[in-house]
């Protein structure tokens, strides 16, 4: 009697009999493995086409994000916590948190109270332990949308709106 191997073609001889068992050939595995990987790079290649409309609301999501992390953490830690932008090189800081890159395409301004203004580009608006803030507005712009970010001074909330 020939050994069995499971998954592979073979004969077992019974009584001066042949006969074949179930199994897969070394070609149809080939041909499953090749069809699956041409599937596998049509999926992995596939990328959707970039909305700059989209673009602009993930970015506005990021920065609120990041806004609503400062107001956070300047209770938590009980100290004030400055959410800093850099309006020329496009790049925001939380506190001493890594810089974040914004996409140079925008368009952004900012208007802050004259003592969180570090330069003609350069400002920021600080979150106070007690959920207060300097407040301030800041406007993302791709060409043809805009929305608008405000931080209301007494309660620290940020609030996101379409339009200018």
């Amino acid at each position: 009697m020939m050994a069995r191997f499971k998954g592979m073609l073979s004969f077992v001889r019974l009584r001066g009999q042949c006969q074949r068992q179930g199994g897969f050939t070394l070609l149809e595995i080939v041909v499953t493995l090749t069809i699956l990987s041409l599937a596998m790079v049509l999926v992995v290649g596939y990328k959707p086409p970039w909305s700059r409309g989209l673009g602009l609301r993930g970015t506005a999501a990021e920065i609120v994000s990041g806004m609503r992390a400062a107001r956070s953490e300047a209770i938590v830690r009980n100290r004030p916590v400055i959410f800093e932008i850099d309006l020329n090189a496009h790049r925001f800081q939380i506190g001493s948190g890594p810089v974040r890159q914004l996409p140079m395409d925008l368009t952004v301004t900012l208007v802050t109270v004259a003592g969180e203004q570090r330069g003609p580009r350069l400002g920021g608006i600080r979150f106070n332990p007690d959920g207060s803030s300097t407040g301030g507005r800041l406007s993302l712009a791709d060409g043809r949308h805009t929305i608008a970010l405000g931080v209301d001074w007494l309660t620290g909330r940020v609030i996101v709106t379409d339009g200018p």
